[in-house]
């Protein structure tokens, strides 16, 4: 895999790959991927164009490509060597499945009003500001389109989520295996109702995941959907 110092995703999966390369029958949205609901939280795929929002190895993207007849799947995400190792692992569902290297940011710029649905599994909404990345995905939905994600409901810690729009650093390595850090963004539930609100959606919901394991860097998950406000004809 070609690879920049400053791709601290490099590590990421890369030891699942190596084993397990099937398209999932399934996924979760709970931080341990193992219990709650599953893919019809996004309702009907059918014939739609759907965003992953930091996809990662496109697992998710592959599963709702192959089993929800989607017009098509887009997964995007900024990191080389996940953008690499999607590739490997299902570049062969193209076009169902387009794989993108890209920062959520923008490209959600450059697809005003392309998607019905947007989502992220603990991906690129836990990793980006939110008054950066939500306005643009409201614009880059189509009027009335859903977006839903699931992010911490605190820290791995055990530390609560923060009361307002503000990251933390969280531990990564470089692809060296140097020591570095992450910003992530754990907030409380009623953080992301407002910001949601005022990036432009509505018919916010937020669903409480509880761990379904017990154990260190096990967490709740906030599981939230969104849809975006009907544009006025000529706006």
């Amino acid at each position: 895999m070609t690879t920049t110092p400053s791709d601290l995703w490099h590590h990421y999966g890369r030891t699942r790959a190596e084993h397990d390369r099937a398209v999932p029958d399934t996924f979760r949205w709970n931080w341990s991927q193992d219990s709650g609901p599953g893919p019809e939280v996004l309702g009907d795929l059918s014939g739609l164009v759907v965003g992953d929002l930091g996809a990662g190895g496109a697992r998710h993207a592959a599963h709702l490509a192959v089993h929800h007849r989607p017009a098509q799947v887009v997964a995007v995400d900024a990191s080389p060597a996940q953008y690499e190792m999607a590739l490997d692992l299902f570049g062969h569902l193209a076009p169902r499945l387009r794989i993108v290297p890209s920062d959520a940011v923008s490209h959600l710029r450059a697809t005003a009003g392309t998607y019905d649905v947007l989502y992220s599994v603990f991906g690129a909404l836990d990793f980006t500001d939110p008054r950066e990345l939500l306005p643009v995905a409201a614009a880059a939905l189509k009027p009335g389109g859903r977006l839903v994600f699931s992010t911490l409901a605190h820290y791995l810690s055990g530390a609560p989520a923060q009361p307002d729009v503000v990251a933390a650093d969280v531990p990564a390595k470089t692809p060296e295996g140097e020591a570095s850090a992450l910003r992530r963004w754990v907030l409380q539930e009623h953080v992301w109702v407002k910001v949601l609100d005022d990036a432009g959606f509505t018919g916010i919901g937020v669903d409480v995941l509880p761990s379904a394991t017990e154990g260190p860097r096990t967490a709740d998950t906030l599981l939230i959907r969104a849809v975006s406000i009907p544009r006025t004809r000529g706006k």
